[in-house]
């Protein structure tokens, strides 16, 4: 199983906060634009959608309050579980250090393919929630997509 490690990111908000918009997974569907939504189903625990084709699906399987998530593979091309920490930060408790680790059962092809491409993947998400937190618009985030 590879493993690849996120970037570690400082976010303005704290543990409690953040963990709990990750918590829900209908959280994740008021990101999406509009136009993306189609054939996107969530509930709780649980999201599903096809990207480029494949079935991916996605399940909440623990919840540490306030400081982890581990998420499985529910109907994806491949088996993998997702872990978001979510760490009081040692320089403020109103601010939380947060990274992901992913690992995933990749054949070598897919991992030649893929391994990098992942690994930005949750370079991006951080700096996104870091970026946001702060104000700032993430890098290629249109506000016009989401009214705004």
């Amino acid at each position: 199983m590879a493993e690849y490690k996120s970037k570690h990111g400082i976010v303005s908000r704290p543990p409690y906060e953040l963990y709990m918009s990750f918590a829900d997974m209908r959280n994740f569907l008021r990101f999406l634009p509009a136009d993306k939504q189609e054939g996107v189903t969530a509930d709780y625990d649980t999201l599903k959608a096809s990207v480029q084709g494949f079935p991916i699906g996605v399940k909440i399987t623990e919840r540490t309050p306030y400081s982890r998530i581990i998420l499985w593979d529910d109907g994806a091309p491949f088996h993998f579980t997702a872990e978001f920490h979510f760490d009081a930060a040692a320089s403020d408790a109103y601010k939380t250090e947060f990274y992901i680790i992913l690992n995933a059962e990749l054949n070598l092809m897919m991992k030649m393919m893929l391994g990098s491409k992942l690994q930005q993947a949750l370079d991006k998400v951080v700096d996104s929630l870091v970026d946001v937190s702060e104000g700032r618009m993430p890098e290629g985030f249109d506000p016009k997509q989401f009214g705004m």
